[in-house]
């Protein structure tokens, strides 16, 4: 199981190594993400909160820990992270269950200093 934090920073150093290689794939995808992680119909704590269900489902590790940062960094408690994940994991199975000590690690990394 990876370190959440350290995650963090190894992700954002690595899409801006990738941002020199290929600027549109990034700034596309970017823009994309930027507009649907906005605040709409839905909150944004509402879809972080939808993206880590489907995080647990498809088991990306990575999704994970980048958006159960981004549910609490959008106000969301630890009580409405799990439940989102339960949801998750009813529609993934067992394989989904098997991630739920990488939300525990994150989630306590993220909120203890």
């Amino acid at each position: 199981m990876m370190d959440a934090k350290e995650f963090w920073e190894s992700y954002r150093q690595g899409i801006k190594a990738v941002k020199e290689t290929s600027p549109s794939t990034v700034e596309g995808f970017s823009s994309f993400y930027a507009k649907v992680m906005q605040e709409g119909v839905l909150s944004l704590k509402v879809k972080e909160l939808i993206a880590l269900a489907i995080g647990v489902v498809i088991h990306c590790e990575n999704c994970i820990i980048l958006h159960v940062r981004g549910a609490l960094k959008n106000g969301a408690t630890q009580e409405e992270i799990w439940e989102a994940v339960e949801v998750g994991m009813v529609m993934g199975g067992g394989p989904a269950f098997t991630f739920l000590p990488l939300v525990k690690k994150t989630i306590e990394e993220f909120t203890t200093p």
